[in-house]
């Protein structure tokens, strides 16, 4: 075997290797994006359209907090524990109960 048939299907591998990790990329890309499209049509049943509004302000701000709100929100209509969809005023008020459980959750640290 010559030198360039060997050089040749080295390439052929590594084409095959990158057209392989592409095709990968793109279905984890697809899989995130029906999972996002998912979520945005729970939360279009979960919340009233000025509660949309709010959670999407927040999203702009904080995007990680509006994650988090997101899933907790699923949660909570999941489990029945309110009654749906959330209005605006609704969601502030789980928003401060969110808030102070965090703030309850924080680690002081005390001088001796």
């Amino acid at each position: 075997m010559s030198s360039d048939e060997e050089l040749q299907r080295l390439r052929e591998r590594r084409l095959m290797e990158l057209q392989s990790q592409q095709r990968q990329a793109e279905d984890v890309q697809r899989a995130r994006q029906e999972a996002e499209a998912q979520k945005e049509a729970l939360m279009r049943r979960i919340l009233t359209p000025e509660a949309r509004q709010r959670l999407t302000n927040i999203k702009m701000v904080r995007p990680d907090y509006a994650e988090q709100l997101e899933l907790q929100l699923i949660q909570v209509a999941q489990s029945g524990r309110v009654k749906l969809p959330i209005d605006d005023d609704m969601l502030k008020r789980l928003l401060l109960q969110i808030q102070s459980q965090q703030n309850q959750r924080e680690i002081r640290i005390r001088r001796r």
